[in-house]
């Protein structure tokens, strides 16, 4: 029995959503790093890794349809970016360990990482319970001009997170890290 009637297109807008805010997310740790400068911390070039390959997962199911094969790609690469970040926020309990004052809303950046890979593992395991009668058959239907521009704006995301870290750090180890901002 189907939860949901059309779950694949639902799937899709759903997927698309999701890549939308993770999207702002990557453009957030950028704005933020351009305006606090200052090199990050290896910790957190590794969960923005982690939020990227996500992406890909919801991107391909933008692109191509609903797959458990997208989802496990988006739950794998979350449970590895909440590991890191889980690992940062115990790193910021240690006495006398080094911690940033960086902060959103007054949660560290950290914090707002777990919080973010969480939503996302909870968000694929939801869409593979609702989306199960699709399997891996890619809808044929073609992606429309939002989809199109999310995609877009996504890899946008990527492309100059990338060149911040390369003209941040260049092609080798980066100079001394933050502590622990994102």
């Amino acid at each position: 029995m189907l939860f949901v009637h059309n779950a694949g297109g639902r799937s899709r807008l759903g997927s698309s959503l999701a890549l939308l805010l993770l999207s702002c997310a990557l453009i957030l740790t950028l704005a933020w790093q351009v305006i606090h400068p200052g090199p990050s911390c290896p910790l957190c070039l590794l969960q923005r890794g982690a939020l990227v390959l996500a992406g890909m997962g919801l991107l391909l199911n933008v692109r191509l349809g609903p797959s458990p094969m997208h989802y496990s790609m988006v739950i794998l690469s979350s449970l590895a970016g909440f590991a890191l970040a889980a690992q940062q926020v115990l790193m910021q309990v240690v006495p006398g360990a080094a911690v940033s004052t960086d902060t959103l809303l007054g949660l560290r950046w950290p914090t707002w990482s777990a919080a973010g890979f969480l939503a996302l593992i909870l968000f694929s395991l939801l869409m593979l319970i609702v989306d199960r009668k699709w399997g891996d058959n890619a809808l044929k239907r073609p992606v429309g001009l939002p989809g199109m521009i999310i995609m877009g704006l996504f890899l946008a995301a990527v492309l100059s997170g990338m060149a911040g870290a390369v003209l941040q750090c260049g092609v080798g180890a980066c100079p001394a890290p933050r502590t622990a901002g994102f």
